[in-house]
């Protein structure tokens, strides 16, 4: 098993040096200890063999800074766990997971088929093209639902885009305060949209475009997103806060434009 792995000390010497080298020079041991589910003296005496290690360097002034050594072991490292986390998603999980797809043609049990995700779908075909295979676990005839196995390759996918649109509360005018020529323009060419709240529900029927989500719509343009479908979901503006910060904690990229008239 590769080091950062085989015991809770190098896992915790390694999420320590990944802290310090992601917010050196001030490192607060309060907040790591919290993080990491360790005791703050626990933090330092790890920092302190850092440093003797010459993997951290300190002014004594509760400052630290990660070393061209600790750069190093840090990247080794980071690059075993890739490397591992590869093997058991190709190598382990590809063989006793069975996948759902669409059949594009009639296939029979035992094919060696090819795999690829439109339109949020997972594909079954037989393209030479295509880097993710598979082998299908019974027949199916075109347009039917297969299982895959066996998963070999990487199935290309790109995240979808987020628009957010944000419509103001009924306090300071709701839907009647709404660009509706740029609510139009926003939606515009996009097969999702989702509305939360009243007035933005309001401000898109004003523009005849009846929303595809109004309950669940945060975690409907997530999911849409990472199945390589993009969207748009106009909020009032109260739950805007509350979107972004899903967004971001999912890592998703986002735009937010703002409708308000001015």
């Amino acid at each position: 098993m590769i080091n950062v792995l085989k015991s809770k000390r190098e896992s915790s010497r390694f999420q320590i040096l990944v802290e310090i080298a992601a917010h050196q020079p001030n490192l607060r041991q309060k907040e790591v200890a919290d993080r990491l589910d360790l005791t703050p003296q626990a933090i330092s005496e790890y920092i302190k063999e850092l440093v003797a290690e010459g993997l951290v360097t300190t002014d004594g002034r509760m400052r630290y800074r990660i070393t061209k050594e600790g750069v190093e072991w840090l990247l080794e490292s980071a690059a075993e766990l890739k490397q591992y986390a590869r093997a058991v998603m190709e190598d382990i999980i590809s063989h006793v997971s069975v996948w759902s797809a669409l059949a594009e043609t009639d296939l029979i049990k035992g094919e060696k088929v090819s795999l690829e995700m439109r339109d949020g779908l997972l594909y079954a075909n037989k393209k030479d093209d295509i880097e993710a295979k598979g082998i299908t676990i019974s027949d199916a005839s075109a347009g039917e639902d297969i299982g895959v196995s066996d998963l070999k390759g990487l199935i290309s996918l790109e995240e979808g885009r987020i628009i957010v649109c944000k419509v103001p509360r009924i306090q300071i005018g709701g839907s009647r305060n709404v660009d509706l020529d740029l609510l139009r323009e926003r939606v515009s060419g996009y097969e999702m949209v989702g509305s939360l709240g009243i007035e933005a529900l309001v401000a898109l029927r004003k523009i005849k475009r009846e929303p595809d989500v109004i309950f669940g719509a945060k975690q409907a343009v997530i999911e849409a997103a990472y199945h390589g479908i993009s969207s748009v979901v106009v909020s009032v503006d109260e739950q805007i806060p509350g979107i972004l910060e899903r967004l971001e904690s999912e890592g998703l990229k986002y735009e937010l434009f703002d409708l308000t008239l001015t």
